[in-house]
């Protein structure tokens, strides 16, 4: 599973790169305006620091306006992915943008057929938004279980499931099980992800354990002594 971060704080971004964790980005017209800078400057540094995709939206809803848009936007950097709407101008502008060569993501979808369609219109990426749905009381997580069993059964299918609207580290699990090729996350997601009691209790243990023998491995005594 590729994992992409969820925003547009670029030195959020630079230090979860450094990882090596990192596969892309996503943002929006919210995630952007937080930072209080000019949109394309930002989408421009990021693409320079995060060598995958990353999702800018567009802000226009007719075709023509999506379409003017994302040419913009892919004009930034080869590895832009121009985000639209899962509507029908936004799904005529991912083919048209497609066929042109340029990265999609369609995004705000919340059902099997929309996904479909997505699938249909060419989209790079589909991303589902999982959270949103719990809110309302409908388990997201069906949603791309559905989504992957059904793309399974076309091989010929390139669209990638991305899972959006994560909300904790469950989700990822989930989605991971059921064979979704990404997921975004925020920041704060993806640091819960290292994070287990065994795994703190267990290296407490055996660095006091260490100090207890005064050696270091990288020759002579501990500092500590």
């Amino acid at each position: 599973m590729k994992f992409f971060i969820d925003t547009a704080d670029i030195a959020e971004i630079r230090e979860l790169a450094a990882t090596g964790l990192v596969d892309g980005v996503t943002t929006n017209p919210s995630l952007v305006a937080k930072t209080g800078r000019d949109f394309l400057e930002v989408v421009a540094e990021i693409c320079a620091v995060v060598p995958g995709p990353v999702s800018a939206e567009v802000t226009a809803t007719d075709h023509e306006g999506m379409l003017a848009e994302g040419r913009r936007l892919a004009a930034i950097a080869g590895n832009v992915a121009v985000k639209v709407p899962l509507t029908p101008a936004g799904l005529r502008t991912c083919k048209a943008l497609t066929d042109e060569g340029t990265m999609v993501n369609v995004t705000l979808c919340f059902s099997a057929a929309q996904a479909i369609l997505a699938a249909k219109a060419g989209a790079t990426f589909v991303s589902p938004f999982v959270g949103r749905l719990d809110d309302i009381g409908i388990d997201g997580m069906l949603l791309i279980d559905e989504i992957c069993t059904i793309y399974d059964q076309y091989p010929a299918l390139e669209t990638e499931v991305l899972v959006a609207s994560v909300r904790n580290p469950g989700h990822v699990v989930a989605a991971a099980k059921m064979g979704a090729h990404v997921a975004t996350l925020p920041p704060a997601v993806l640091r819960q992800m290292y994070h287990h009691p065994l795994t703190d209790k267990g290296l407490a243990t055996f660095l006091a354990d260490w100090a207890k023998t005064g050696q270091s491995i990288l020759g002579g005594k501990a500092a500590a002594e």
